[in-house]
């Protein structure tokens, strides 16, 4: 055989990687020589509306029937039985036999120049509905918790691909280096049913990922230094542990050493950065009374203050999800006559002030907020196992819902689609989740259908492997 044939047959691909300087891994580690940041800033395929985005997450769904729908014909046909062609072929997360039409408790009327339509229960939203585009006519294919909000958050209703806000920081990078590219706040209490998987990397490598931050204490779980360690010693420590797996890196070549390399490094520079913008103390009386903030609690409305100082600070991704939006009406609790208000009131106030607080200090126009559940709810009452308790609510309906959008290159003032008389099915300009997911990216400056990455023998995309999604152009500012 050849000798130069005989060489190349026993070299492996792990030597290969071992040896190769030009591979992902040799790119990382002479970054770093560079002092450049894996997560720095980084050229979007065209040119965008957004730099960053906000989106606000009401896990559970909230009912657009009480919010913003306006069905009045629904409320004629309140407490008769449903028409059977709208059970039939029909699947349904707990309603049984024929259920009975519900209309909405609650009073709506217009707002704005725009005239949306908005209920009683969200009074300071009413007074901001001309910078918000208003989407009635969202459709999903998935009905239970889980799979409709990893579909809408990755793209696939299992678990394993990567959210949203990985995908906007893999594609653009972050503006401070000192910072995650991609913050998440949790607050209602509890997780949301997709569970952590709604802010990973999925395949994408793990330093894109969704950091959780806490509202009180440490922001982020054993960010401090130990008792007794200090912040020279934690340099040290690093250093050591940095050298040890660029060793690991040249050896071996797996991308995921590199991503904890830079995790390490991110997450000293945070010791620092994490605890000076979390602290909303520092803010002016009359700034966390507009949001109804408190420093030290844990709110809705601490989070969204929270969640501008980070986009100021140049975070290009913060999620905010909220839990307890899922009013069936099988206790008091998940009551929309007794809990609906409780829940709106605690996001109301927040909300109008985050956008008026963006739109004074010029950050409206370039900052994408985004408001929505992860499906919509029946016109029908729910009656749970056949029968109707002394409590009133509704079941997952995937065929039609409510987000809205405001800033980052959309128009005010907008609304847009439109549900049947009775909210059942989009009677105008349907929208996808994959076309929501197209159309964020595409503010962002990214096209959704060349932003991929390989695996699994498959270039990976946010969309899906089809080319169903699309911009919603209407909606563009």
């Amino acid at each position: 055989m050849n000798p130069y044939l005989e060489a190349l047959s026993h070299d492996t691909r792990r030597h290969f990687l071992e040896r190769c300087s030009m591979g992902l891994a040799g790119m990382f580690l002479a970054s770093l020589a560079k002092g450049e940041a894996p997560l720095a800033a980084r050229q979007p395929h065209h040119e965008p509306k957004a730099k960053r985005v906000i989106y606000l997450h009401m896990a559970g769904s909230p009912s657009q029937l009480e919010l913003f729908d306006w069905k009045p014909e629904l409320v004629k046909y309140d407490g008769q039985n449903c028409p059977q062609h709208l059970l039939e072929g029909k699947r349904f997360a707990f309603i049984k036999g024929v259920p009975r039409m519900l209309g909405t408790p609650y009073k709506f009327a217009q707002h704005g120049g725009s005239g949306a339509w908005v209920s009683e229960l969200l009074p300071h939203f009413a007074t901001v509905v001309d910078d918000v585009t208003i989407i009635r006519s969202m459709t999903t294919q998935e009905f239970n918790h889980a799979p409709a909000q990893l579909f809408l958050h990755t793209g696939n209703p299992r678990f394993g691909a990567a959210s949203m806000g990985a995908w906007a920081t893999y594609g653009l990078g972050t503006e401070n280096q000192d910072l995650p590219g991609f913050v998440v706040l949790v607050g209602g209490g509890n997780n949301p049913d997709g569970g952590k998987s709604l802010w990973g990397s999925g395949f994408l490598p793990s330093v894109y990922q969704g950091v959780q931050c806490r509202t009180s204490g440490d922001p982020v779980l054993f960010l401090s230094d130990p008792e007794g360690i200090s912040r020279s010693m934690r340099r040290k420590t690093l250093d050591a542990v940095r050298d040890l797996n660029t060793l690991q890196q040249r050896r071996y070549g797996d991308p995921e050493t590199a991503a904890r390399i830079a995790q390490y490094e991110l997450a000293y520079r945070m010791q620092t950065a994490v605890p000076e913008v979390m602290d909303i103390s520092k803010e002016p009386a009359a700034m966390l009374e507009m949001y109804g903030a408190e420093p030290g609690a844990t709110s809705f409305a601490n989070n969204c203050l929270l969640a501008r100082r980070l986009v100021e600070k140049g975070v290009r991704f913060v999620q905010l999800f909220q839990w307890g939006w899922d009013h069936h009406g099988s206790s008091r609790r998940e009551d929309i006559r007794h809990d609906l208000p409780n829940k709106t009131r605690a996001v109301d106030q927040p909300i109008a002030a985050l956008i008026r607080d963006l739109k004074q200090r010029g950050m409206l126009d370039d900052t994408l907020v985004i408001w929505g559940g992860e499906f919509g709810r029946t016109p029908m009452r729910e009656n749970r196992g056949g029968s109707y308790g002394s409590f009133v609510g509704r079941d997952h309906h995937p065929y039609a819902f409510t987000m809205w959008l405001a800033g980052g290159g959309v128009k005010g003032g907008l609304n847009h689609g439109e549900t049947d008389d009775i909210g059942y099915y989009i009677a105008k300009d349907p929208v996808t989740v994959r076309d929501m997911q197209g159309t964020v990216l595409h503010l962002l400056g990214l096209d959704a259908h060349r932003l991929s990455y390989p695996f699994q023998g498959l270039n990976q995309r946010l969309i899906g492997p089809t080319d169903e999604a699309k911009v919603v152009k209407a909606l563009l500012a």
